[in-house]
């Protein structure tokens, strides 16, 4: 027996190792079903296909309308380091003796047209004495600032020198992921310069960086001092603001925010138009609609958000709308996100009437009212 099994053993082991690896090959030989891997191959790209070499055409059509900022501003401070002892508080009451200095910072602007506007964010303006705008060819001037929007953090200057290079606009709404991009600006104050990366993403809001948010993300590297600067496309044309980035550094680590060309020229032509940026209201603040509201309203799969707070004798205070009111449209427009249906109310001109369906107890009802004029926001509000 032992021989027997040492004689056909092998043999054995082999054939069933052999029907094994043929099971897996074929298996439909056997009546199993084939388990097949569709994979996509990548056709073989010629020269004519690769990307461009260099963007030195593009920066050289951008740069030079692009400028660093310098600003200023007289800041008091207490003079004594016991200044916050409660003890000498209460010996000098208010009048503490205090030292006032000057404090700098810097940014960066865009030259928007030849008549000298220029866009930049308010963050870097906000409070300045005094704005020193110093161009790529070499000239400086005091500049004025014009008007500015602390809910979009973008302001408006003014300077006057003749033949100012405006920068060409792109079309911000029509860029795409993956696009290449390139930020301009003068970080740390170095002079300046220019970073490459791609559009990391569009659309981004609920950040807490802005009242209205729909950035542009990018990986461009972006640093304290390029704000204000200019985000453009591979030809040049600008599509951003360069606004923010996230850190823990305080440098770049890859994820930088601009705002869309688009927007930032609807804020400027208001500004230079009204001094201001006129925005429709209703004076609610509002919440989401989570599954476990819906579903004790009974609206599971309906879009809809939640009245939190009503400003009294604000438009909606005047149509009857009550806190814990289910909101599920306005002007017919399906109201499932909140950010996104006040910034349709923001569009609105302030006078328009405007419809809201509402869900209240358990009972539709449908409101009519005003569109108002948003009150101003002041720089200390939005910071």
């Amino acid at each position: 027996m032992p021989k027997a099994l040492r004689f056909y053993g092998w043999p054995l082991l082999v054939g069933v190792l052999a029907a094994l690896l043929i099971i897996q090959r074929y298996p439909e030989w056997v009546g199993l079903p084939r388990q097949d891997v569709h994979l996509q191959q990548a056709p073989s790209y010629g020269l004519l296909q690769q990307g461009p070499v260099s963007y030195a055409e593009a920066v050289g059509n951008a740069a030079p309308a692009v400028a660093n900022l310098y600003t200023t501003k007289v800041v008091s401070k207490p003079a004594s380091p016991l200044a916050n002892d409660p003890q000498y508080q209460h010996f000098y009451g208010d009048n503490l003796p205090k030292q006032r200095r000057m404090e700098s910072s810097l940014g960066s602007a865009v030259i928007m047209s030849p008549e000298g506007y220029l866009l930049t964010n308010n963050h870097v303006v906000s409070g300045a004495d005094q704005i020193v705008v110093a161009l790529k060819d070499g000239r400086e001037t005091l500049a004025k600032v014009i008007g500015s929007d602390p809910e979009t953090d973008l302001a408006v200057l003014k300077i006057d020198l003749p033949d100012l290079p405006a920068i060409t606009l792109g079309h911000s709404n029509k860029i795409q992921i993956g696009d290449v991009a390139l930020a301009i600006g003068n970080p740390f104050g170095v002079g300046q310069t220019v970073t490459m990366g791609i559009i990391s993403a569009t659309g981004r809001n609920q950040l807490g960086l802005n009242t209205y948010e729909d950035f542009i993300q990018t990986d461009a590297a972006i640093n304290p001092g390029n704000s204000g600067g200019a985000l453009v496309d591979a030809l040049g044309n600008l599509i951003g603001i360069n606004t923010a980035i996230f850190s823990k550094s305080g440098g770049s680590q890859g994820i930088g925010f601009a705002i869309p060309s688009k927007l930032a020229l609807e804020v400027m032509n208001a500004i230079i138009e009204h001094g201001r940026v006129i925005r429709g209201w209703l004076g609610i603040e509002v919440q989401p609609l989570t599954p476990e509201l819906a579903e004790s309203f009974g609206l599971e799969g309906r879009p809809g958000i939640v009245v939190a707070a009503i400003y009294r004798d604000g438009p909606a205070g005047r149509a009857d709308l009550q806190p814990g009111d289910i909101i599920l449209s306005i002007d017919g427009q399906p109201a499932s996100d909140g950010r996104k249906s006040m910034n349709l109310v923001a569009q609105a001109k302030p006078g328009e009437e405007v419809s809201i369906a509402i869900v209240r107890n358990g009972q539709a009802l449908e409101l009519r009212t005003e569109i108002g004029l948003r009150p101003p926001v002041s720089n200390s509000e939005n910071k």
